[in-house]
């Protein structure tokens, strides 16, 4: 970055808006992925155990969970496109053979868009099956695919090199 000096006055504060904003909208991201999980294991596990009637209850878990995983999308493709840790990143020669790099430019938005479109097609599929059984097993299915990928490809701070990243 260059020195302020060198930018007119509203160039600097509009930096620093956007990086105030892209602060706020990592920090959203991060926190809201264990609202995710959360919804994600809770509908898993209620499909699992579900019962002989698919419940209003049961339909609420699955809207609520693809509600919690579009807001999710939603951040991450604003951090992917405006943020550093993106699209930004292919301007780095080595991305592709540094693990760390080819995480973020690659694998997490790919996995996570995969695993946001089986927790869409868990609650939208549901919808149109007939049968309270064959309900809950899709909704266990296509939640239970989009936890194990989604679980996959978070950058938890136990994985080598994403130790600085921290649990929030």
């Amino acid at each position: 970055m260059q020195h302020p000096e060198a930018f007119p006055r509203g160039v600097v504060r509009l930096e620093a808006t956007y990086l105030c904003a892209m602060t706020g909208i990592l920090h959203l991201h991060s926190a809201l992925r264990w609202v995710a999980l959360i919804l994600l294991v809770v509908t898993f596990v209620g499909a699992l155990i579900g019962g002989s009637t698919f419940t209003e209850g049961a339909r609420k878990r699955g809207l609520f969970t693809m509600i919690a995983l579009h807001i999710q999308l939603v951040l991450g493709l604003i951090l992917y496109f405006v943020g550093e840790n993106g699209v930004a990143l292919f301007q780095q020669p080595d991305v592709m053979k540094n693990s760390v790099l080819r995480f973020f430019a690659v694998e997490h938005i790919s996995v996570m868009i995969i695993g946001i479109v089986l927790g869409t097609l868990g609650h939208s599929l549901v919808k149109r099956t007939e049968g309270d059984r064959a309900k809950y097993r899709k909704q266990a299915l296509f939640f239970g695919l989009a936890l194990l990928l989604i679980v996959s490809r978070i950058p938890w701070p136990f994985m080598s090199g994403f130790e600085a990243y921290g649990w929030f």
